[in-house]
């Protein structure tokens, strides 16, 4: 039988005895263990591998999220979406009975409960998990998501920051750099200038820019590959008046992602500007640079492998496009 207990370290030991064979093995959760204890002790009754007729889907999407998931940067996504979807009756059918049709149904339902964005990413993850399955561990011989559609995704934002709509965030923000407020106000101005997402800007240590060459070296990135961001004088200034405030460890603008969300969203509800998110300042920047810039060095600076991907974030108004035919 399976035993589960608490490690000195914090850590979950479950370990398996059955039919004169232990097992044992270390995980961070406790609900981990127990799905770990649970397919072994399968595993041992039957007589070692268990047939994909005896195996369900949640079966799949536990081991992914054990196995798979802490590895990934997005993992913590991934393993809180699998949480719920072993809630769902979907994960209670058996990998022989699970087929496009019982997947479509899935995918329908889901679609009346969240956008079609949504469901298109819950839907990866799932493919992701069996893709696993069928490849590595050879429960499955086909994966059933690969022959359903998938829904459309939403439209890609084309929003746009006008120079007065700068103004008056910086102006809210202030120029007390030592107040949180002040360093937000400075990171959406840099994003600007950068096309940096929040996250990078909120990672990005002063040991990892290069002033005078004027370049940011970015290790911790959305694709999980680092690059290099040139920096525009502006940027560089705004970087110079960080190094100003009293000396940190931590990340050159002293903010955490979450700290920079909440309080640009408590400056913009300030204003009577209701439609602009953070992340706009990556179309405007990308727009902006694009003016600069020939496709390849954009595509670098960014960070977009397919080119094809730019056509997210570039914007250009038909008027603008319009004037370059002249």
């Amino acid at each position: 039988m399976a035993t589960i207990r608490k490690l000195a370290n914090g850590k979950w030991q479950a370990q398996v005895a059955r039919n004169g064979v232990r097992r044992s093995k270390t995980f961070e959760k406790k609900t981990a263990a127990k799905d770990w204890a649970t397919i072994e002790e399968r595993q041992i009754i039957e007589g070692g591998a268990v047939e994909a007729s005896k195996r369900t889907f949640a079966d799949v999407l536990k081991r992914y999220a054990r196995e798979v998931s802490p590895s990934k940067k997005g993992g913590r996504w991934e393993m809180i979406r699998i949480e719920k979807f072993c809630r769902d009756r979907v994960a209670d059918i058996l990998l022989s009975d699970l087929t496009p049709e019982e997947m479509g149904r899935w995918r329908d339902r889901r679609l009346r409960e969240v956008k079609p964005g949504s469901v298109v990413r819950e839907l990866n993850l799932m493919s992701a998990a069996l893709t696993t399955a069928r490849r590595e561990w050879k429960w499955i011989k086909e994966n059933p998501i690969s022959d359903i559609r998938k829904p459309g995704g939403t439209p890609g934002r084309d929003r746009l920051i006008s120079h007065g709509e700068i103004e008056i965030i910086i102006g809210l923000a202030g120029e007390d750099y030592r107040r949180v407020s002040g360093r937000v106000g400075l990171a959406f101005l840099f994003a600007i200038e950068t096309a940096m997402r929040a996250g990078e800007i909120c990672g990005l240590h002063e040991g990892e820019i290069n002033f005078e060459n004027r370049v940011a070296k970015l290790s911790d990135t959305k694709n999980g590959t680092a690059r290099n961001v040139p920096l525009s004088s502006r940027a560089l200034s705004i970087l110079k008046t960080l190094r100003e405030l009293p000396p940190t460890n931590g990340p050159i603008f002293r903010l955490t992602a979450r700290q920079l969300d909440a309080n640009f969203r408590k400056i913009r509800g300030k204003t009577s500007i209701k439609d602009m998110v953070f992340h706009d300042t990556r179309h405007e920047a990308i727009t902006r640079l694009a003016k600069k810039l020939d496709i390849l060095d954009l595509a670098r600076m960014v960070g977009h492998k397919d080119i094809r991907e730019l056509q997210t974030y570039y914007n250009e108004r038909a008027e603008d496009i319009a004037k370059k035919l002249d």
